[in-house]
């Protein structure tokens, strides 16, 4: 159990989450995203857009999870936004939030000694594709003279920077789906080793886009539920056949626990360890063993101290693609033993927001960090939903359908990447 000092067991700076905002196809803000993990509420629907209506008749692939509706100049000023990329403007949209959210005034801070940190695997893809089209359609001298600034996937960070006036460490991740996973523990590590005082970290993901919607299709990593696509989602089910490719950003403000004490801050939660290893087997597919999940789990259990048993609940990666999913539920079971066993009385709860809302890619962390505070905060548990028929030979509390309310003290959140990428955030109650 952690003292109520300042530092951590290890000696290190405590770091705290003080402010969190998000940007989902379950609602533009993070309570709204929330609610529809909550309540189970699926947030895929079919595509919309001008820009695949080129391609009509050629998908065997016609959902995502796309956020519709929202307008970014509700956030950001209507040229600045004509400047950016759509990840950007979810990027910015959720750190506003999350700034808000934490009450932190930063004309009043050393900015020197606030950073920001964001993770993003595909960065501005649809500048690139638009870029492309203008060149092959037109000309060369017809590109956006802002391609450049809008592609790079470190434009998040910089932007966010830019706007709030942050001088000090400034980074941008991009390990496919652990992006921003890698990025919070970075942020982390930063403020425990007081470089910092206060980071603004997350991820953004808006590849939505006919070039990556196509490219997983073809890899036939994608489900074809399209006929319904509130099912299509479906982690750990044996009539899963693939993922929802999905867009969104989560952004977080962390503090050292003595600064965020010193300015009078709500704290929601603390971040108490992070793990990080990589499979070495293959560009995509898991390790089939889950060795390389299981040792990024280890590895954050080492550097929170903790043991398997003060795990209460497991954010997983849960894609609804039958390799990965199942690479998962043999490493939790595997590290875990009993205390992951239903029929030997282990408490341990399991769930896939990504049922909900879909795979947001480098975001992904980032977003469903979102549920394991609200477990550690609020005791209650996001379920997985569309979870008929759970994969056989595996003996794990996966909360189908329906959330529930359990009272627990630490929450684990897997992210894993292609390229073989793991990353393991705890958080613990505050």
């Amino acid at each position: 159990m952690l003292v109520s000092s300042q530092t951590h067991p290890s000696g290190r700076r405590r770091v705290v989450i003080t402010g969190f905002g998000a940007l989902t196809n379950l609602g533009t803000s993070a309570a709204a995203t929330w609610a529809g993990m909550r309540e189970g509420r699926s947030g895929i629907s079919t595509i919309e857009g001008d820009e695949f209506k080129a391609y009509s008749g050629t998908w065997d692939v016609t959902i995502a999870g796309q956020i519709k509706g929202w307008d970014p100049t509700s956030v950001i000023e209507f040229r600045e936004a004509k400047r950016l990329d759509r990840f950007c403007h979810l990027a910015l949209a959720a750190a506003v939030e999350a700034v808000n959210h934490s009450g932190i005034d930063f004309s009043k801070e050393n900015t020197e000694r606030c950073g920001v940190v964001v993770g993003s695997g595909i960065g501005g893809i649809r500048t690139i594709e638009e870029g492309v089209n203008v060149m092959r359609d037109k000309s060369p001298g017809r590109i956006n003279p802002f391609t450049v600034p809008r592609l790079m996937v470190n434009a998040g960070t910089g932007n966010i920077s830019i706007k709030y006036g942050l001088r000090g460490p400034a980074a941008a991740h991009a390990t496919a789906c652990a992006s921003s996973g890698h990025a919070l523990a970075d942020a982390m590590h930063i403020i425990q080793r007081g470089d910092c005082d206060v980071m603004v970290s997350g991820g953004a993901e808006a590849a939505c886009t006919p070039l990556c919607i196509g490219a997983f299709m073809v890899m036939k990593a994608l489900s074809t539920r399209n006929d319904a696509p509130t099912k299509a989602s479906r982690p750990f089910d044996t009539g899963r056949d693939g993922f929802v490719l999905s867009e969104g950003a989560a952004m977080y403000v962390l503090e050292s626990e003595e600064h965020a004490k010193a300015r009078g801050a709500t704290i929601y939660a603390e971040l108490v360890g992070t793990g990080n290893s990589c499979d070495a087997s293959h560009i995509t597919a898991p390790d089939a063993n889950g060795d390389g999940a299981m040792r990024s789990m280890k590895a954050a259990l080492a550097e929170a101290r903790l043991s398997t048993t003060d795990i209460g609940y497991i954010n997983s990666h849960g894609t609804s693609t039958p390799l990965g999913d199942k690479a998962e539920l043999a490493a939790v079971t595997r590290l875990f033993g009993d205390h992951a066993r239903k029929s030997a009385g282990g408490p341990l709860l399991m769930s896939s927001t990504k049922s909900v809302h879909g795979h947001c890619l480098g975001a992904s962390g980032a977003v469903e960090l979102i549920a394991c505070i609200h477990a550690v905060r609020d005791g209650i548990i996001a379920p997985t939903i569309n979870l008929d028929n759970p994969e056989p030979g595996f003996d794990i509390d996966l909360v189908p359908h329906a959330a529930r309310e359990k009272k627990i003290r630490y929450a684990m959140n897997n992210t894993f990447g292609f390229g073989g990428h793991n990353v393991t955030l705890i958080v613990g109650a505050y």
